[in-house]
């Protein structure tokens, strides 16, 4: 009988880089969660421990259930067992995860809806990414107006590229701009449900309404404030990691 084909460590990994921390905007891989990792043929089992033991349930159980979700759709993989370890709600949201129980299930005193909380945070990161996306467009030479205006028909821009195209003026000429920025915030633009369509805008207010060019610098300053809060919440968690590794050791 042919062996059962399993998934590679790095198939894994490449599902696992996919889940973010979702206060951070970052991957749980590049932030150093992912702990421990075996792979026994069609299962796997993964270890996340996170900055801190007093971490939001709620941020927990997203990571731990994207990660179960992500890796169960890798086709060698059949079940996905995800351990939080260190953490103070580790067993009820151990158990939550690996029985697929709802988040309000398990926490029924919990005051916040997860989708509300899911939401909100992914809305935070979509600004947060905004800002670098439009001031990438400014940088480049763009004025308010053209960069309000523009739509995802307009850009020409894949992920491991160092450039993408703008197309301005019905297309009549193309402007090279770093692509990091640009794919980043339309990977989440897409991801809240802002741009749905080819002719959609990609660019929105904190309320999800279109920008007006006069009013570009002001959700700029706005957008710039949402993420000095998530770069700022990330050096505290990295200083706590390093202290609790630092600890461990």
């Amino acid at each position: 009988m042919a062996a059962t084909a399993q998934p590679t460590t790095d198939d894994v990994r490449a599902r696992l880089s996919a889940v973010d921390d979702p206060e951070l905007d970052e991957s749980i891989v590049d932030l150093e969660y992912v702990h421990d990792l075996t792979i026994d043929g069609s299962e796997v089992l993964v270890t996340l421990v996170l900055p801190t033991a007093w971490c939001s349930p709620a941020f927990a159980w997203m990571m731990a259930t994207g990660a179960r979700d992500e890796l169960e759709a890798l086709p060698e993989v059949t079940t996905a067992t995800v351990t939080l370890d260190d953490h103070m709600h580790a067993r009820e949201i151990n158990r939550g995860v690996n029985e697929r129980l709802d988040f309000e299930t398990v926490f029924e005193d919990a005051e916040d809806d997860i989708e509300a909380v899911r939401r909100t945070l992914a809305e935070k990161a979509r600004v947060s990414r905004q800002y670098r996306a439009v001031d990438a467009l400014l940088d480049a030479g763009l004025d308010a107006a053209q960069v309000v205006a523009l739509t995802r028909e307009d850009i020409d821009v894949e992920h491991g590229t160092d450039d993408a195209l703008v197309y301005l003026a019905d297309d009549a000429f193309a402007v090279c701009v770093p692509a990091d920025p640009l794919a980043d915030h339309l990977e989440k633009a897409v991801e809240v449900g802002l741009v749905r369509e080819p002719t959609d805008r990609i660019f929105a207010t904190v309320e999800e309404e279109p920008i007006e060019a006069d009013d570009l610098a002001h959700e700029q300053r706005r957008a710039r404030l949402t993420g000095a809060t998530i770069s700022g919440q990330g050096t505290i968690c990295e200083g706590l990691d390093r202290a609790r590794k630092l600890k461990g050791d």
